[in-house]
């Protein structure tokens, strides 16, 4: 037994209640079990029992044994002086309220139909059956209605999406409201495709969007400010004479600049960017030149990405071709055998899905304006769906991934559901732990 058991037999009365009696003989009637609560304090809000004919309103704290109450800490908590009754499974001691009264405790401990525990017990895989597997309830999953399915495909698109949204909310706050200056991080760490989304990040912060805007009609002072800043220009190049004098005058527009701006003590060290097992078109370097010309070709960008009216609008904006020396570099001084592609077409669908997507969904629930977010939900069913091991795995089981919107939701079911174990809180898995 666990409290995530417990409190969901609670939540739902998965219990006999017929002759329910606390610990100490008194008659209880359960007129309202509480709204469960996520975070600090007692487990649920807003309860009504009825205790030896006394209506009690409050709150209820779940424990698997009674002593938990103290290993917790929870006596002298004024959080937890609320508390109307204690739902246990094993009542191993009494516990007492701060002004020395017995807390009522109901254990639940033989109330339990057996049904419930066996079928929790074999989709937690305490059998070792679904131990090593991602999906637990996969052998289940045919069984549960698609009604069940697909309300928690949108659950967890909405609740992915809140969470990216949030996100973006924290850095446009630390950017003192400011949602160009934000749309330029946040725009830039997703150039990192996550593996150098950190460096990315720090880099943008290093060098602000105020800088940039003042040179944005010169595409080398840009690459000097963002190239010299992320640590990446060489000191001493072997180049030939003519490809010398680029990285040449990068460092001088560098020096010059980073004296002019204060940058040079903020200057990123080489190896905060990680090349390893990524191609060279995904290089570090060739995703800094791919934001440079995003920067040098469009005016404010967050006005072009709000203002964007279909995916098609966003995908020309990204549609970016990279400086005339990285296309034949993917390093400083390492020529590349043949040109270095241009932004793909799915990389670009990866910067509207984790980047475009949630900055629109940030901005429409600071401004109170449904409409955004309805179109940022648009945008992800136009978009085709990743494929990833993880969308691999839910087609496997039968559920369709075809759009953005559906890859974005099983991911998010996958990662915070599945592979957490919090089976209880899934549709599906309750659904399967209830069942008849």
């Amino acid at each position: 037994m666990n409290e995530d058991l417990l409190s969901f037999i609670w939540q739902f009365q998965y219990f006999d209640a017929s002759d329910l009696r606390v610990e100490t003989g008194e008659r209880l009637q359960i007129t309202k079990t509480g709204n469960r609560n996520s975070n600090a304090g007692p487990d649920f809000a807003n309860a009504r029992v009825r205790i030896d004919g006394v209506d009690w309103i409050g709150t209820v704290e779940i424990h698997t044994k009674s002593s938990d109450w103290m290993l917790h800490d929870h006596t002298g908590d004024i959080a937890y002086e609320s508390v109307i009754l204690h739902v246990v499974w094993e009542n191993d001691m009494p516990v007492y309220r701060p002004d020395k009264t017995l807390l009522p405790v109901l254990s639940l401990k033989g109330l339990v139909r057996l049904s419930i525990l066996e079928r929790y017990a074999s989709l937690m895989g305490t059998h070792g059956i679904y131990d090593s597997v991602g999906i637990a309830c996969q052998e289940q999953f045919g069984s549960v209605h698609e009604l069940q399915k697909y309300s928690m495909l949108d659950k967890v698109l909405l609740e992915r999406l809140d969470q990216k949204a949030s996100k973006v909310v924290e850095l446009w706050q630390s950017n003192q409201q400011d949602w160009e200056e934000t749309s330029y991080q946040w725009l830039g760490q997703h150039f990192g495709f996550k593996l150098n989304d950190p460096a990315f990040l720090r880099l943008t912060q290093i060098v602000p969007l105020k800088i940039l805007q003042k040179h944005r009609n010169q595409v080398r002072q840009i690459e000097a400010l963002l190239f010299g800043s992320a640590g990446l220009l060489p000191e001493i190049s072997t180049e030939s004479e003519s490809e010398e004098i680029y990285v040449q005058e990068l460092r001088r527009e560098y020096t010059f600049l980073a004296g002019k701006y204060q940058l040079r003590n903020f200057q990123m060290n080489t190896h905060e960017f990680k090349f390893l097992r990524l191609r060279p078109a995904g290089f570090p370097t060739i995703r800094l030149s791919q934001f440079v010309s995003l920067i040098h070709k469009n005016g404010p960008l967050f006005s072009a990405l709000t203002n964007a009216d279909s995916v098609r609008d966003l995908q020309k904006l990204f549609s970016l071709k990279q400086s005339d020396y990285w296309i034949h570099h993917f390093q400083f001084g390492k020529l590349s055998k043949s040109d270095v592609p241009v932004m793909g077409k799915d990389a670009i669908n990866l910067l509207i899905i984790n980047a475009v997507v949630p900055l629109l969904v940030a901005y429409s629930k600071q401004r109170h304006q449904p409409e955004l977010l309805e179109k940022a939900l648009n945008w992800l069913s136009e978009l085709p769906a990743e494929n990833n091991r993880i969308t691999r795995e839910w087609e496997t089981l039968e559920m369709k991934v075809k759009t953005a919107a559906d890859s974005q939701a099983l991911i998010e079911w996958y990662n915070h559901y599945c592979s957490a174990k919090k089976c209880l809180d899934c549709n599906v898995g309750a659904a399967l732990v209830r069942s008849s």
